[in-house]
């Protein structure tokens, strides 16, 4: 048995020497490894019509692994692509790697490296060339190249911007305050206005500026609801007209060169709700908080509530659809202070507000479903009258402090032998620009907190009164949630 164990003792010892005795480049060689392919270059369109209604069509190269002549080094690629007969001295490289043997370019990237890196003019046809250089990581073995051809026709991408101009729209012929149209988050190159048209004509400029001889998107002779493209202001200068005044909805599909132009009789959704964590909601999609439908433009909406850190988005019409219809920002994450809005469908483009640590507070939400517009202002409180602390300075008073869903002020009201009064407003600017928080009662009393909200002018009227000798410091605390005041003597 001891015999036995020795034998095998000098036996792995042997072999152990003779690994040692082995070169680093030996034991790295792998018959696996040995490649021994020509290489060549294919690509998948050599013919490639760019259309931009496809911008998911690709244009794909692929090669073949090439040889390393049996000694079994990586092989790295580079590919590079050039106008045809350029010698590749303007060559766009792309390096590629070890076992990599495939690269695609997507028709809208590829468009736009041909306008603007190769100069290719919009709807002309280019011939190109194309080449792989294969790199063996071996001295010993040489490169290899392998190359192809191929042509691309080019499209003009459409503009990211239009616009509403004519004696039908509210600025006329001014095309410095042309209206403008909001480009869909869901359906590249198609634009969307509603809102209210006289009767006249309209076309669709692609942008303000002060010239009538840029690019107008203008009726098609033959039909009501095609569009031509009359690049810097070419061609006929046919309008569409409209007949009678109201509510229109224009849907322009800039690829497609279509346009509909529909009556709209009243809003198009009469239930809206807020869905997020930055609101009292969360993200119960199935009950969440409603707003109130204005009663005198049933297209306006508005909801009034206290936001926390988070996110939140509107939802329209049906409850419980998390891929139905939506007003969302145009960007994710987009400034509480934007008008910008988008109405539209689906789960692809899911963009939200966000309010941010700092901006925690209580919001007057307010949304136009005609004009596509959002208005989203921070409510603050201030006290309003000569027994308080801005007296009737309605311009510029300063704003009672909110924590928590609470706004409180602590202070003096009034002023020796005085017997002023005062009410509070959830604006600054002019006394009929918003609402009033007053008391039930006229010359109510300063520690009777009970109250009801009056907008604008309206009325009535009332005021708290501070009574001789009443004149002091005080801590007013309102909530507006729960609806309760308390004015306390300190």
């Amino acid at each position: 048995m001891k015999n036995n164990f020795i034998k095998t003792l000098s036996i792995l010892g042997a072999l152990f020497l003779a690994l040692m005795n082995t070169s680093c480049e030996d034991t790295l060689n792998d018959s696996n490894l040995n490649q021994n392919d020509e290489l060549t270059l294919t690509v998948s369109s050599p013919e490639l019509v760019l259309d931009e209604r496809q911008p998911n069509d690709k244009l794909t190269f692929n090669w073949t692994t090439g040889t390393n002549e049996g000694t079994s080094a990586s092989i790295s690629y580079v590919l590079q692509i050039d106008k045809e007969g350029n010698n590749y001295a303007t060559a766009i490289d792309y390096e590629m790697g070890v076992n990599s043997y495939s690269f695609s370019i997507n028709s809208t990237t590829l468009n736009t490296i041909l306008l603007n890196t190769f100069g290719v003019q919009a709807g002309a046809t280019q011939n190109f060339e194309a080449r792989v250089i294969a790199t063996v990581a071996n001295e010993n073995a040489e490169n290899q190249i392998a190359s192809t051809t191929f042509s691309v026709t080019t499209y003009l991408p459409v503009s990211k911007e239009l616009y509403l101009i004519g004696s039908a729209t509210s600025s006329g012929w001014d095309i410095s305050n042309a209206l403008p149209l909001t480009l869909s988050s869901t359906k590249p190159g198609t634009f969307v206005y509603q809102g209210a048209l006289s009767t006249g004509t309209f076309k669709l400029p692609v942008n303000k500026e002060d010239c009538l001889c840029q690019d107008f998107y203008t009726k098609s002779a033959t039909d009501g609801t095609k569009m031509v493209h009359n690049i810097n202001s070419s061609g006929n200068d046919l309008q569409w007209q409209i007949t009678q005044a109201g509510q229109y909805k224009i849907t322009a599909d800039l690829l497609n060169l279509t346009i509909t132009i529909e009556a709209v009789v009243g809003p198009a959704f009469s239930d809206i709700y807020i869905v997020g964590d930055a609101s009292p909601s969360g993200w119960d999609v199935n009950n969440p908080k409603a707003f109130t439908q204005s009663p005198v433009n049933p297209f306006i909406f508005t909801y009034e509530a206290n936001l926390t850190q988070g996110s939140f988005k509107i939802l329209a019409g049906t409850k419980g659809d998390w891929c139905g219809e939506w007003y969302r920002p145009l960007t994710d994450g987009q400034a509480l202070s934007s008008t910008a809005v988008d109405q539209n469908s689906g789960c692809t483009v899911d963009n939200k507000w966000t309010v941010g640590a700092g901006e925690v507070g209580r919001y007057k939400i307010t949304l136009d479903t005609q004009n596509n517009t959002i208005n989203i202002q921070k409510v603050n409180l201030y006290i309003i009258g000569d027994g308080g602390p801005n007296g009737w300075n309605i311009a510029t008073p300063s704003a009672m402090t909110f924590s928590n869903g609470n706004y409180t002020y602590t202070g003096a009201l009034g002023s020796d032998n005085a017997t002023g009064e005062f009410k509070i407003s959830k604006f600054k600017g002019d006394w009929c620009d918003g609402d009033w928080i007053n008391p039930s009662t006229a010359n109510q009393s300063i520690l009777n907190g009970s109250f009801i909200t009056t907008h604008g002018c309206d009325g009535p009227d009332n005021k708290w009164k501070l009574q001789t000798g009443s004149a002091g410091n005080y801590q007013i605390t309102i909530n507006l949630d729960t609806k309760v005041m308390t004015i306390v003597p300190q």
